[in-house]
Parts: structure tokens; C-alpha cells; sequence
């Protein structure tokens, strides 16, 4: 009765629309090594339109050399690359925003299914490989990275795709919850990393850029640390944590950090396509909450490649309707510590004080008090008065669709 009763459950969870369910505030994400983280552009020729490989047929090294002037182009791997934010990373990366720094690469997409990428992703783009990939499998992963210089890594065990099974929900949700190590989140960036660990990346950025979330450290915090920043650790994707998603991104971080790879950690606040384009603010310390839409954090997350000064470091990024996007990233970069150096020398309370009055001064809606939101009700819904989608704040019900 208890497991027919657990699994009901985790069958209603994993129906549920994470995006839509926790939007409001974000998705989170921390680090192993100390509390502030727990706490010369020449065109392409024309070449032949992209290929679909399927792995598990594949015996030989994938050899597309689209040649540039002087060499042929860096090859890029990018794993989710079918998902909302996935397939906007390898658009980015095939054909780049205009005003960006950076030079269009080869682009090996990895997926699951070949058919799913057909209407989701550019297959006519001569620089584009599209080679079906079992995350889970290290000889599979091991093969689909042979030949890049570089990876993104945008999948996730806890996906909320209308295209995926309520059985494949389930069994990605059993994963998450009780056997963790198993999930594509621990096993899958803890295969990818291996394969780039050591040399430098022709791009001139990290050889890895993982796609995290924001909050994951605040399940890690004191309750007196929690009651000091409400505003952003009493919001509904931390205070319900299903699953115990944030815990299992802080992990995965961690395994990228011990790794030997270099890396640079990106951790989105809420992924909303509804919100505006606009500039992204980077900020340290877990202390951010806001919105991002997903052309945003896919230009970030691609940008950081060809970033030397990203190496190393992991950040927050939420975005700033109504700015232009800077020119360059090396100056936020900049800025921005690094991992070891928060590792040695934590930042003081003092000075995440000050940050978390700021970044609550830039917080969605006229209310400004994200942590009365409710699971699945908006900043805008909370300024009217309104009810969310699954009931008032603390009684929310998941919902059987």
C-alpha cells in the first residue's frame, strides 16, 4: 500500500510543469567547498547539411570538418540539446547574436532520440551533428565528446517536458530521490567532465559550462542564516525542494569542481520565456532571485566559452528588462571570485548582507517579498491579491492532468 501510495505521489510530481509549478522565484544550485556555496571571424563555406548519428550504430570517431580559414572550426558538445534551454544554446552557438564576441563553432548535439531533434533544432546547418546519446552510458558519453574542444551541459534527470512519458517522469523521479548517484544529473556531467579534464580549449573559456540553478546552497543553511535572507530562501522552490532536486544539482556541481576539468558553474534564477530579453546581472553568494528568459541564459551559458576570465568561477544570472546586453562579459567576469578563492577566504557576512539588500531591490512585481509567494503563483498574481495555480501558500495541491 505505501508503495502504491509513493509512487501515485511521484507520478503526480513528475507531471507536474516544474517551470510553471516554481516558477515564480527560480531553480537552485551550491558547492562542496566552503558555506558561500553551499551557502579572426572568416565565413563558413557551405558544406553538407547536419547528420543524424545514432551512437549505439556508430563504431568509428565522428570526423565533420567543416573547414574555416586556416583550420576547421572547434567542435562544441552540448548535452540536452532538444530542451527549451538546450536547443537555444546550440542556436546561439551556431549562429550567434549580433554585437557578441562570439565566432560561430561546430556544434555536436547530443539527444536522445533523433526523431525529437528533427523539429527542434537547425538540422539543415552544415555545422550542426546531431548523434544519439545515452548520458547514463560512459562509453556512449566517452565517444560523443572524441574531437570537442568544449561542452555545455543543459540535461537534467528533472525535466518538466510535455514530451516525455508521465513512466519516464517516474523513473527519472525515483532516480532523484533514492538513488541519486544514478541520475543523469551526478553520473552523466561526472562522464562529460572526464572527458576534458586537463589542456586548454582552443575557444579561449573553460572547457565545461554547466547549467546549474540558483538556491541550490540555501537547503544547506542554518535555520538562523535562512531567517536573516527570507527573501530568498523562504521561496517555494526551496522551501518545497521536491524530490530534493536542489540537492542533487548542488552534487553535481560538486562532482564537476572535483573533477580536474575547467569548468565555469552558471546558475539561472527563474527561467521564464515570458520575461523580457534584457541584460544579465551576475552575482555570487546564492543570493539572487528573480527571472530570466531562456534566449538570455543560452547566450550566457554559450558566451562563457569563450570566456578566459569565467574559468573556475560560479555565478547567478537573472536579467534586467529594459538595459542593453554589454558588449563584453569580461568586466562582470572580472569581478567575480573564483572558487578556490571563496574556498580560502569565505566572503564575509557583512558583505552577503549588503548583497542581499541590493539584489531584493531588484526582485519581480511591486511586493517585493518573494518569500510570500506560493508554489506555482506568479510575482504577478502575489501584487493582485491572486491565488496560484495550486492553492494558497503551504496547502498547495499538485495537479492530476
Amino acid at each position: 500500500m505505501k508503495t502504491a501510495l509513493l509512487l501515485l505521489a511521484l507520478s503526480a510530481l513528475a507531471a507536474l510543469p516544474l517551470s510553471a509549478a516554481f516558477a515564480p522565484s527560480l531553480l537552485l544550485t551550491p558547492s562542496k567547498t566552503s558555506s558561500f556555496f553551499r551557502s579572426s571571424s572568416a565565413p563558413l563555406p557551405r558544406a553538407a547539411s547536419a547528420r543524424f548519428i545514432p551512437h549505439k550504430h556508430s563504431t568509428s570517431r565522428i570526423s565533420s570538418s567543416i573547414k574555416m580559414q586556416g583550420g576547421e572550426a572547434p567542435l562544441v558538445v552540448v548535452a540536452g540539446a532538444t530542451g527549451r534551454l538546450g536547443s537555444k544554446v546550440v542556436a546561439q552557438l551556431l549562429s550567434p547574436d549580433p554585437g557578441s564576441k562570439m565566432q560561430p563553432v561546430r556544434v555536436r548535439a547530443l539527444v536522445r532520440s533523433k526523431a525529437k531533434a528533427e523539429g527542434k533544432l537547425p538540422v539543415s546547418s552544415p555545422l550542426l551533428e546531431v548523434m544519439e546519446c545515452n548520458l547514463l552510458d560512459n562509453n556512449s558519453v566517452v565517444q560523443a565528446c572524441a574531437g570537442a574542444e568544449a561542452a555545455v551541459w543543459c540535461a537534467t534527470g528533472f525535466s518538466d517536458s510535455s514530451e516525455r512519458s508521465v513512466l519516464d517522469k517516474l523513473l527519472g523521479a525515483v532516480r532523484q530521490q533514492f538513488r541519486r548517484q544514478e541520475s543523469v544529473d551526478i553520473a552523466g556531467i561526472k562522464s562529460v567532465a572526464a572527458c576534458f579534464r586537463g589542456g586548454a580549449s582552443a575557444l579561449g573559456g573553460p572547457r565545461v559550462v554547466l547549467c546549474s540553478s540558483a538556491g541550490v546552497t540555501r537547503t544547506t543553511w542554518s535555520e538562523a542564516k535562512k531567517k536573516q535572507y527570507e527573501g530568498c530562501a523562504d521561496i517555494p522552490i526551496v522551501r518545497v525542494n521536491p524530490l530534493g532536486v536542489l540537492d542533487t544539482k548542488r552534487e553535481s556541481e560538486e562532482v564537476l569542481r572535483a573533477s580536474g576539468a575547467d569548468y565555469t558553474v552558471v546558475r539561472p534564477c527563474g527561467l521564464n520565456d515570458a520575461w523580457p530579453q534584457g541584460r544579465p546581472l551576475l552575482s555570487q553568494g546564492d543570493m539572487a532571485v528573480g527571472r530570466i528568459s531562456r534566449q538570455d541564459a543560452a547566450r550566457v551559458l554559450a558566451e562563457m566559452l569563450f570566456e578566459p576570465l569565467a574559468s573556475g568561477k560560479t555565478f547567478e544570472v537573472f536579467a534586467l528588462s529594459g538595459y542593453d546586453k554589454p558588449a563584453d562579459n569580461s568586466q562582470q567576469l572580472a569581478r567575480l571570485r573564483t572558487d578556490s578563492e571563496e574556498a580560502s577566504s569565505p566572503t564575509s557576512d557583512a558583505s552577503l548582507s549588503l548583497l542581499y539588500s541590493l539584489l531584493q531591490q531588484l526582485v519581480p512585481g511591486k511586493e517585493l517579498a518573494p518569500n510570500r509567494l506560493a508554489m506555482g503563483q506568479t510575482y504577478e498574481q502575489l501584487d493582485n491579491g491572486e491565488r496560484g495555480r495550486l492553492g494558497e501558500r503551504g496547502r498547495e495541491r499538485p495537479q492530476f492532468e
